[in-house]
């Protein structure tokens, strides 16, 4: 098979979570652990740090990512899902894994593959984990796909555990309580190994505790530990200062992950950093500040309150579940503009009222439906908004729905696509 045949040989032959849904996900950690055993294991080959959390899990990876990068390490990154490039999922410092690597993997796995039938992600983590193993990494920052327990990606034993915070999404799967989905997340603390969790929030910092006191883990919640202050939006930065109770740490830190929503994640990263540095990586104040400046350039990484154009401002980002909207609803609400264009598309497992309760009425919106069989049919999507008091069209597709956008909007109007990681796709 050559590249394209490979992807599409991965994508029809697995359920792939992002297709299907929950039908996609193993409920244990049987298929990958005998995938990486005829690989020799190598996920026990690098060190790792391992990133979960319900939101801000994706950028805190890719920010920890920039910074030993830039410390000089060779840094391994494993995310999911990926925006436009299945190769986007893999990458070390910054770049996409090949496409021979890829082909030759699967070919080599293939009767594997057709033997124990994995998912899509199950595959892609070891290969992931091959790759690492293969280039020698010094470390790999490996982002947890969903949940935490019963992830593929947690049978790594990482130098640092981290968990963003704690929020309702895939309920289905997870459990439809805050204590539930936190029992999840606290899956990937292992023996012995410190954690940090980015926020202190009092229905699961109990099940955070017990955990760590399970495991014998140094446990550190950030927001508890770093504040930010002064933070605005500068150009395309947003700055802000890092302290804590006695100390100014870091002044004027530029982020070019510049919604507000990143000052909850950056506190984790840097108390990350901390620890990290007290393991003995150095992990200079000069590589931190380059780096934060240039996640996006250093790592590849897309979606996050992403300028696409301007006159009309055009925004998208991938905050899909109530957490993430509420974020992005804040940095709407710090955006000047004239008149609000909502582009937004949903997937039929989301908490879909919980979504359109928090958008807001002044906006015209145009309801579109990525391409996907997961994908709520944009007629649907209109008839739930309409009980919500959200007016506008619909559109079969993400495109028609971002050039109706384009043609109705004022030089000073803003135009903001999301709803779903997969409308952002679309539009990229």
């Amino acid at each position: 098979m050559n590249y394209k045949q490979t992807i599409d040989y991965l994508y029809s032959k697995l359920p792939m979570f992002t297709r299907v849904g929950a039908v996609a996900f193993k409920k244990d950690l049987h298929n990958i652990k005998v995938m990486c055993n005829k690989l020799d294991d190598p996920q026990n080959k690098f060190k790792s740090v391992h990133v979960g959390g319900t939101n801000g899990k994706g950028s805190t990876s890719h920010m920890l990512a920039a910074i030993f990068q830039q410390a000089g390490y060779k840094t391994g990154l494993y995310t999911s899902p990926h925006l436009k490039d299945f190769r986007e999922r893999i990458r070390i410092n910054g770049e996409m894994v090949s496409e021979t690597f890829v082909t030759e993997f699967v070919t080599q796995q293939q009767n594997l593959i057709e033997e124990i039938s994995p998912s899509f992600f199950e595959v892609t983590v070891a290969m992931a984990f091959a790759y690492f193993a293969a280039e020698k990494v010094d470390i790999a920052i490996v982002e947890v796909g969903l949940g935490g327990r019963l992830d593929s990606t947690n049978i790594i034993t990482p130098e640092l555990s981290v968990i963003t915070n704690i929020s309702l999404d895939h309920t289905n799967i997870l459990g439809n309580t805050l204590p539930e989905i936190a029992v999840e997340k606290a899956g990937i603390i292992k023996p012995g190994i410190p954690v940090v969790i980015g926020e202190k929030q009092f229905e699961t910092e109990s099940v955070f505790f017990e955990k760590a006191v399970e495991t014998g883990s140094q446990i550190v919640f950030a927001d508890q530990e770093l504040n930010a202050i002064g933070s605005e939006r500068k150009d395309e930065f947003l700055t802000t200062t890092i302290g804590n109770a006695q100390t100014i740490l870091y002044p004027n830190l530029e982020l070019d992950l510049n919604g507000f929503y990143q000052l909850k994640n950056v506190l984790t990263v840097l108390q990350s950093v901390s620890i990290l540095s007290n393991k003995g990586y150095h992990l200079t104040e000069k590589a931190i500040y380059t780096a934060l400046k240039n996640v996006k350039k250093l790592t590849g990484l897309q979606g996050r309150w992403q300028k696409l154009a301007e006159h009309p401002l055009v925004i998208c980002d991938t905050g899909h579940n109530l957490a993430g909207i509420n974020e992005v609803m804040q940095n709407i609400r710090n955006t000047p503009f004239e008149k609000l264009h909502m582009i937004v598309g949903m997937v039929k497992d989301k908490d879909i009222n919980g979504v359109l309760a928090l958008l807001p009425m002044s906006a015209f919106y145009y309801f579109c439906q990525p391409d996907l069989e997961r994908a709520l049919p944009s007629t649907e999507l209109a008839a739930q908004a309409k009980v919500h008091g959200l007016i506008g069209q619909t559109f079969e597709t993400v495109a028609d729905a971002l050039q109706a956008a384009k043609n109705k909007a004022g030089i000073n109007d803003l135009i903001f696509i999301g709803g779903s990681t997969f409308v952002v796709a679309e539009v990229l």
